[in-house]
């Protein structure tokens, strides 16, 4: 790719407040997040309750992509996404209220998560719609990388926070970075009509689901894109316990890594390699896992959680694929079921991750789900490799 390719991209109108607003609303994740699985590990002492205050809004996400993802499409982009960040802003700092039980913390972030089903089809079928056809691929990995990067600042600085501040000042300190986000979108982006006509709905929501899961092709693309990263991401929902003094560096680590992943599918490799990377990119996604079996030290464990988290640049390949198997008007549904999947199976992965590591350790438990990630990886290649090579044809256009 152009060394200009992406400094192209800042000079597409909206692009810049999209991918600032973004920015915005990643480290308040960020640093929101490592707050909150910091502050429910110290006062309950369970792995699995904070590997589900971490991931568990993952988990939501089915029921937003059971009954809202219709509106990606249907609703007006500038006006859902700030308002989805400003309703992030409330509840993480009514997450910082001294008293709350485990269980009210956990709902409010369950409902954070329905919410941020609907927001992940509303931003990437706008980014879809604002870049030109082959415009998404360096414009998706450009975001990929801003998000690596905020991820390393916001894990280390959370981390240098927590050993400062209260994890309650934390969230306060997301919650003013989710209004940040508000703002910047809210202002920065133009009002545009939805992509396609007709109200928001779970029928209709129903029905495109069934349309783009009708093609062999795309349900291995989905799978592909939900399952082997959803198990990977519970071996990362582990680090609070495996690290409890030092889970802020496996995450910046973590974050390190997939910012070279996005780098070398999005800018370094040929189209023609790219198209065969995603198999051998999600073998490196889990494959260094299996030395947690060894109990390694804080600076070997480190080193496996960054060189593999260059593997998520896999799906860079495979939303490519999907968007070539996907019509226009049905692109933001199609991008935000991919976002609602892969983050249900992040949560289902987190929860599975806790659920074992409650029974047996974190190490074990990471162990386990790497060599799952690889037994899934290589049956979803194997069924791919008997596939016909011509792309299915495009999916009707929903009602």
């Amino acid at each position: 790719m152009p060394t200009t390719r992406y400094r192209s991209l800042f000079r597409t109108p909206e692009f810049t407040p999209l991918f600032l607003g973004a920015a915005a609303h990643n480290a308040g994740g960020t640093v929101g997040g490592l707050a909150l699985g910091t502050l429910v590990y110290r006062s309950t002492g369970s792995p699995l309750l904070s590997a589900l205050s971490m991931f568990g809004p993952s988990l939501a996400q089915v029921l937003g992509a059971t009954f809202l993802l219709s509106g990606a499409d249907r609703l007006p982009p500038r006006t859902t996404l700030a308002a989805i960040s400003l309703v992030f802003a409330v509840a993480t700092a009514g997450l910082a209220l001294p008293g709350l039980p485990a269980g009210a913390l956990l709902t409010v972030v369950l409902l954070l998560g329905l919410v941020a089903a609907l927001g992940g089809g509303v931003r990437w079928g706008l980014l879809n719609e604002i870049l030109a056809k082959d415009g998404y691929l360096p414009g998706r990995s450009l975001f990929n990388m801003a998000s690596g990067l905020v991820q390393i600042a916001g894990y280390a600085t959370g981390g240098a926070l927590l050993a400062a501040v209260s994890p309650r000042v934390c969230l306060l300190l997301a919650a003013g970075l989710y209004l940040t986000a508000a703002l910047a979108l809210r202002l920065g982006l133009t009002a545009r009509p939805p992509r396609a006509a007709g109200r928001p709905s779970a029928a209709a929501t129903w029905r495109t689901n069934a349309l783009l899961w009708s093609s062999r092709p795309r349900r291995l693309t989905y799978l592909g894109l939900w399952v082997p990263n959803g198990l990977v991401v519970g071996c990362e929902s582990l680090y609070v316990p495996y690290a409890p003094g030092s889970a802020g560096t496996l995450f910046a680590c973590a974050a390190l890594g997939m910012l070279a992943g996005d780098v070398t599918v999005g800018r370094l490799l040929p189209p023609a390699v790219r198209a065969r990377a995603a198999t051998p990119l999600l073998l490196l996604l889990a494959t260094p896992y299996l030395l947690f079996a060894l109990h390694p030290p804080l600076g070997l464990a480190a080193g496996c959680a960054a060189v593999a988290s260059v593997g998520f640049g896999a799906s860079l390949v495979q939303q490519e694929r999907l968007m070539k198997l996907t019509p226009d008007e049905l692109s933001g549904h199609a991008l935000g079921l991919h976002s609602a999947g892969m983050l249900t199976m992040q949560g289902v992965g987190a929860a599975l991750a806790g659920s074992v590591a409650q029974l047996t350790s974190p190490a074990r438990a990471m162990t386990l789900l790497a060599g799952a990630s690889l037994a899934v990886t290589l049956a979803l290649a194997t069924a791919a490799r008997r596939e016909r090579t011509a792309p299915a044809a495009p999916v009707p256009a929903a009602r």
